[in-house]
């Protein structure tokens, strides 16, 4: 395998430690593959954090995403959380987002043992679900209508952008960037 490329804004790099946590918390994240065909293909999903990899699910028919996997197990899966926009000079090109975000690449599997897919939406649940709903729990009766996946994390790369205090921001302080501007009225 190559290696990877340099992240660019090395400053906005998010530790490790951080990285892990926020994988682990985010909401949905967007699983990237490549079809026989050459065309990439990416589907939002919910996610869990499993034992070092990174679990999906979706439908046991086989489309998309499943004649992808089957093709080429190289996935990438990437998360953001976007935060506040804000300008931090006089024009409007001169604006940014506080954000984190996670790119994970890694080789897709699928998971066709029943107690290992019976775990995941366990694991699943405790994520997602609200704790006091009353239904049944650990009962799963349509295990077989879907298909599992487990990614194996090869590398991964997280950045973040935290919002400047106020005294940092436009108009207190300008950090306009454009290149020559000028003032419209100028």
């Amino acid at each position: 395998m190559s290696q990877p490329p340099a992240l660019r804004r090395a400053d906005k790099q998010m530790p490790e430690p951080q990285l892990r946590e926020f994988l682990e918390q985010g909401f949905c994240g967007r699983l990237a593959s490549g079809g026989a065909d050459g065309w990439p293909y990416v589907v939002p999903l919910l996610y869990v954090l499993r034992g070092g990899e990174i679990w999906v699910h979706n439908t046991r028919a086989r489309g998309h995403l499943r004649a992808n996997v089957e093709h080429d197990s190289r996935v990438c899966f990437e998360i953001d959380e976007p935060g506040e926009v804000f300008p931090y000079g006089r024009f409007e090109c001169d604006t940014s987002v506080a954000y984190r975000s996670a790119l994970v690449f890694g080789r897709i599997r699928i998971v066709d043992d029943v107690s290992e897919k019976q775990a995941f939406f366990e694991a699943f649940m405790s994520k997602y679900a609200p704790p006091d709903w009353a239904r049944p729990q650990h009962y799963f009766p349509r295990l077989d209508e879907v298909t599992v996946y487990a990614i194996h994390i090869e590398r991964m790369t997280g950045k973040e952008a935290a919002l400047p205090a106020a005294e940092n921001r436009w108009p207190r302080l300008d950090r306009t960037k454009s290149p020559g501007a000028k003032p419209p009225d100028q």
